[in-house]
């Protein structure tokens, strides 16, 4: 076959001779024949069948798109970085102008398509080692060669052009340097990682290099402190930074790189807090150390919190820095040592003012360094004051615990608050202990309160009397006047009357006269079965208080009253009829006639009474 416009008269057409053909006339200028001589390729010998070929073809197609405005049909043609130098540079050349053309024009800068072919064809065509023999084209359009030393000046004029059109085109979309598009030219043009492949179907705002691979260019080209605001602004808490984060673990590496180098920059201007925090956040992002940065953190330490006069020291700027330190050089016992020393000093220091504070610290100190010496008696000194404050009834907050006691005790024999304070836990141990009926172990609590109270006491002495005195007093104590003061007053007398001792008679006077306070308070708030329940609990006998007997027999009546509103005609006569026994002081349980005889509890007729 063939045809003059696909390489002269006489000439066998080939895919090759159409695909040159139609270069020569892109770079003539002769547009109207490009496509036609493309097309006649793609009809007559199908897709190109090396991959050479179809990256020229494409690019060819890619520049025609450009000339046209189709920027979705050029972005899509155009060459992959990997591919540029198999297509025609002057074919290159006129894409890569067409898109620099069209970012620049108002409304058109936020395809990020067209910024991506932009960027990957200028940095190729400007790459300091001419891979696209882009000076050989420029020489045969000028038609003379380029000097070198105009050849240098011109590619950094050309880089600058873009370098500042991308730049403004940022600002003006409001990207950080993480996705700035300034950032992927300088990233492309040291190692060419933008790929079109990559880019979304739709335009909008997105990234044209993935995120770390904009943080490690940042960080090994001198945009630092950039990455690092950026960074920052992104996710505002450094305290968050760790490695094994999902959000983090992408920019870790570089993450901690940037930050170790920075801490080093603060440490030797002065600024050591920042630096501290610095490198705690390298090393929570799995930075280990060198040499020079853990002596860099040691003079941070040696310096937190302190002014270049030595006065106006800020004491908890120092603590926070040397904890932070501490992390760091957990094995330094210098380190340990001073944070030790000035755990205690703060806690003395605000013992009086901010008690818990106080506290916090010294435990501080002791985790630091177990057994300081200054940090206990720091501690004891405080539990002593709360001791005081407890025994005068001036204590507001968690009462002390008995186990802190007693080791302040081992290690202050002599401490009076301690054994005073023990003294009464004990008591209080002895009346709950026999409450709730475990009576050999509420002996046993009354020993140790008369061993705080007397040391020289001989032990194993029952003390039944003593225990029955401190449930009466504490029963005296209970006068809240509610029902539960009441109830619970009861509860400790009938308590102290089950334990035999000398003063059985007198706690049986007191325990009547208790239930019959609380009889007389049940009637008064309560519901007659209420009452009822208090007589049928047996803590007093029928006829030993006609007062209480009375307000028995007349909760019988009034709840039978109730009972026969309700039409429960037998639970009514059952209740007249324990009123009537009661009010002839016998109890419910006692026959009407003939000898009174015992019934067992088990089959008690009153007890229905209640249900």
């Amino acid at each position: 076959m063939q045809v003059g416009e696909a390489g002269g008269v006489g000439r066998d057409v080939t895919a090759d001779s159409l695909l040159d053909a139609a270069e020569q006339a892109f770079l003539r200028a002769e547009f109207d024949i490009v496509r036609p001589l493309l097309q006649r390729l793609r009809s007559e010998f199908g897709a190109p069948g090396t991959d050479s070929a179809a990256v020229r073809y494409d690019a060819l197609l890619g520049a025609l798109a450009a000339r046209a405005e189709n920027w979705p049909e050029a972005v899509r043609r155009c060459p992959d970085s990997g591919d540029l130098d198999l297509a025609e540079t002057g074919v290159l050349h006129s894409l890569a102008v067409s898109a620099l053309r069209e970012l620049a024009r108002e409304g058109r800068h936020t395809d990020t398509g067209t910024a991506a072919v932009a960027i990957v064809l200028w940095a190729y065509l400007l790459d300091e080692y001419d891979f696209g023999d882009f000076r050989a084209l420029l020489t045969e359009r000028r038609g003379a060669p380029v000097p070198d030393e105009f050849w240098e000046q011109a590619l950094g004029q050309l880089r600058g052009r873009v370098a500042d059109l991308l730049r403004a085109l940022d600002a003006r979309a409001g990207r950080d340097v993480l996705s700035a598009w300034h950032t992927a030219w300088e990233a492309q043009c040291e190692g060419r990682i933008v790929y079109l492949d990559d880019l979304p179907a739709e335009p909008g705002s997105y990234a044209l290099i993935t995120l770390d691979e904009a943080a490690w260019h940042l960080v090994e080209y001198g945009h630092r402190d950039a990455f690092l605001a950026a960074y920052t602004a992104r996710r505002p808490d450094p305290g968050t930074w760790v490695e094994d984060a999902p959000e983090h673990r992408a920019c870790a590496v570089p993450l901690a790189r940037a930050l170790a180098g920075r801490g080093r920059d603060r440490a030797q201007g002065g600024k050591w807090s920042e630096a501290l925090a610095d490198f705690g956040a390298a090393v929570r992002l799995g930075h280990s150390l060198k040499a020079d940065e853990k002596e860099a953190v040691a003079r941070a330490w040696k310096n937190v919190g302190r002014s270049w006069t030595g006065r106006d020291n800020d004491p908890l700027v120092r603590i926070d820095g040397l904890e932070q330190a501490r992390v760091l050089l957990p094995q330094d016992s210098a380190l340990a040592a001073e944070l030790t020393a000035e755990l205690v000093r703060r806690g003395r220091q605000v013992a009086r003012t901010d008690p818990r504070e106080s506290r916090d610290r010294f435990t501080r100190a002791l985790v630091v360094t177990p057994g300081n010496p200054a940090a206990q008696a720091g501690l004891d000194g405080l539990l002593e004051a709360d001791l005081r404050r407890t025994l005068d009834g001036a204590h507001v907050g968690e009462e002390p615990l008995a186990d802190e006691v007693r080791d302040l005790l081992t290690r202050a024999p002599d401490c009076l608050p301690a054994r005073q304070w023990l003294g009464r836990h004990s008591e209080e141990q002895a009346v709950a202990l026999a409450v709730s009926g475990r009576t050999d172990e509420a002996r046993s609590a009354v020993r140790e309160m008369l061993r705080y109270k007397d040391p020289t006491r001989p032990p194993g002495q029952k003390n039944d009397n003593m225990l029955v005195g401190l449930l009466v007093v504490a029963a005296r104590h209970t006068d809240s006047g509610d029902r539960a003061g009441l109830e619970r007053r009861v509860e400790l007398l009938h308590t102290a009357a089950a334990i035999p001792s000398r003063l059985q008679g007198r706690v049986r006077e007191d325990l009547d006269e208790a239930l019959l306070h609380l009889a007389e308070h049940l009637e008064a708030t309560a519901s007659p079965s209420d009452v009822i329940e208090l007589f049928l609990r047996d803590l007093i006998r029928t006829g030993v208080s006609a007062r209480f007997d009375k307000v028995v027999e007349n909760a019988y009546v009034l709840r039978a009253a109730v009972r026969k509103r309700a039409g429960d005609l037998g639970g009514a006569l059952r209740d007249l009829e324990h009123a009537e026994r009661i009010g002839d002081g016998l109890s419910p349980q006692t026959p009407l006639f003939g000898p009174a005889r015992r019934a067992s509890r088990r089959n008690d007729p009153g007890q229905d009474t209640l249900f």
